[in-house]
Order: C-alpha cells, then structure tokens, then sequence
C-alpha cells in the first residue's frame, strides 16, 4: 500500500509511443483512468495548461496495476479514517469515487530543463497518456533497468521498505507468506542483500516458478518450515496472517505487510502467541522505516529501489501488456481476488 510473458518487441529508453493527434511539445491533452464506482472505470480526457517553471512533462511508455490497492480503491474499500492518508501523489478526486488513482508510470520527459529532456523516468503518478509533474518527482531510470522492468519500481520501495522495517533481523530462516509482487520482491532482497534462507509460502503451488526464478524456495502452508526467526506477511487474508504466526519461532518478528481496507480481520492472539514472545510489527511504505528515517529520503529510497531492478530475473513477474485504452474492460478481471495476476504491465 502507498499513504504481461512472451517475447515483445525490444524496448529502448530512447522509444517513445505519440498518438495521432499528439505532437511532441505541442500536445495540450492526455487521458487518463479513473474509478467512478465500485468495479468500473473509464478513460477521461486531462487537459495540460502551459508547463509551468521547475515542472517536467512526460509522456508515459509503461505503467503497472498495483492489484492488492488498486483493488480495494476499486471495489471503494478505503475506510473514511483512511481518505487523506491514503492519497496517492498527484492523485485526483476524492475517496470513494472518483478517483484517479495509481503509482507506477515510466515515460520520456519531453519538456523541461535541459538535464532531464529525453529522459526515461520514473513517477509515482496515476496512469494517464501524458502529465506535468515537479521536476523532482521524476526519478531517472538507471541505464542498465529497461523501461518495462521499472514499473516494479513502486513495489520495490515497498519491499525494501519492510526489509529495513525487520531492522538486524534475524535473517536466517526467513519465511514470506503470500507469493505476490511484493512478497516476492521482500523474499528476493532478503536473499540479496542478508544472504538469508527465504522461503516463499502460498497457497498457489503455481508460485513455484516465481520462487524458483528469484533463486527461492516455496512451500504450500502445510509444507512450509517452523521454527522461522523472521516472517512477512503479504498475502492480504486472515489465513495468510495465521500462517505466518504458525512458522513464526521463538520471540521471533513478523511484519505485517497487508493492507486490508475496510475489511476486519480476525488475528489469531491465543495458543503460543504469548508464551512464544512474538512481535506483530506493521510495515508501510507512506513513511520511510525507522532504522533508516534518519538518513534516508523518500528520493533517495525510491533511486534505491530503481537501482535494485537491474535483475533480468525479475522479469518473471511482469505479465503480458495489456494496453491502456483497453483497461476499463479488463480490468475487472485483472484485480479479481482469484486472477493470479502479479504485475500487470500498461503499454502506451
């Protein structure tokens, strides 16, 4: 939470997709998507007023649906207590609906100062064809990060995010409970970057091949190893949350990485969870973790996490594109509990 697989054609951070009626530096229109009720959305027109001084205006190439949020904005799950903090940057309307919602657009800047024309960047913006943004919001993407790879960036701040949230750990055995994206991604820097023994669990025995192309093991919840010094919770459900407890070892941590919307969840605080010392620590992303707060930026976690997506292996997590135009019909099916999708990506 934030406050698609065969061969394509090769990509380029030079490439750049302009509609029929765009022109670079003339364009004065973009579309953009927006949820109007619960399970529908649809494509409006945006109109950019002239660039103003310090802003960029980029034109997208990529995005990515962001499926366990974007579910809940969908489905209009934001609890009220939860309107202004779980505001997107660059975000429009208002919770329910409508709302123009999202975090994950990689494009070329095609006006703004002369350091970042013809960039490929990144943006935490709401999916849409062509936008004005502060100069500073637009990261670049390192050269050795294909454009296509960078949409996992937003979810990759949120998987370093929760590593820093486990502090010094322990990282030894290391179980991920529920095999998403972000799960995923928590479970490749934790082999990454502490050299941990990373489990992923899920229910989903077609996992399988994730874990196995990020160099991880997997086990269903029943095959799944105890006795685990540090365990994350991804899997957005009571069941996963359970789990989780169940693998967690002696005064071990688990870091609740879920976000539920409106939804109570039951947490399972009886059997061991007392005697056993265990710790429930809530992860999220709005805030850098505490461990880091001091010397860390919201700029600087975000270049970070680009920086990690220079991995070819990660590309198993990005479905087949789907292209925008065509989101309102699809994406229904897209963000349905039982689609099995990980990260879907947008072509412009």
């Amino acid at each position: 939470m934030r406050s698609v697989r065969e061969c394509a054609p090769k990509e380029t951070h030079d490439s750049v997709s302009h509609g029929p009626r765009d022109h670079i530096g003339l364009s004065k229109t973009g579309a953009a998507l927006w949820y109007v009720a619960p399970g529908r959305a649809e494509i409006r027109e945006e109109t950019l007023g002239p660039l103003t001084a310090g802003s960029v205006r980029v034109r997208a190439l990529h995005g990515a649906i962001s499926r366990g949020t974007e579910a809940l904005v969908a489905a209009g799950k934001v609890p009220f207590s939860e309107f202004q903090r779980m505001r997107a940057p660059f975000m429009a309307g208002d919770f329910p609906f409508p709302v123009k919602y999202g975090y994950a657009t990689v494009g070329t800047v095609e006006q703004g100062p002369a350091e970042l024309q013809g960039r490929t960047v990144f943006s935490l913006h709401p999916h849409q064809t062509l936008f004005d943004i502060p100069a500073g919001a637009a990261v670049p993407i390192p050269v050795d990060v294909p454009a296509s790879r960078a949409i996992l960036a937003a979810n990759m701040e949120t998987a370093l995010n929760a590593v820093w949230d486990a502090d010094d750990g322990p990282f030894g055995r290391v179980a991920i409970v529920g095999a998403g994206v972000v799960g995923a991604l928590t479970g490749y820097l934790c082999r990454e970057l502490v050299q941990a023994d990373v489990t992923l669990v899920d229910i989903n025995p077609a996992r399988t091949a994730v874990a196995s192309a990020l160099g991880l093991r997997f086990a269903t919840p029943e095959q799944a190893p105890a006795e685990c010094g540090l365990v994350f919770h991804a899997s957005a459900s009571a069941a996963g949350l359970a789990t989780a407890l169940d693998l967690a070892g002696d005064e071990a941590t688990v870091i609740e990485m879920s976000w539920y919307g409106d939804t109570p969840v039951p947490v399972p605080l009886g059997g061991a969870f007392h005697s056993r010392r265990l710790k429930l620590v809530a992860s999220q992303v709005g805030r850098v973790a505490p461990s880091h707060r001091r010397d860390w930026t919201h700029r600087r976690r975000l270049e970070k996490a680009l920086s990690l997506l220079a991995d070819g292996r990660l590309d198993a997590l990005i479905e087949l594109p789907v292209a925008f135009a065509d989101l309102p019909t699809v994406l229904p099916r897209f963000l349905a509990p039982a689609s099995g999708i990980l990260c879907q990506r947008i072509d412009y």
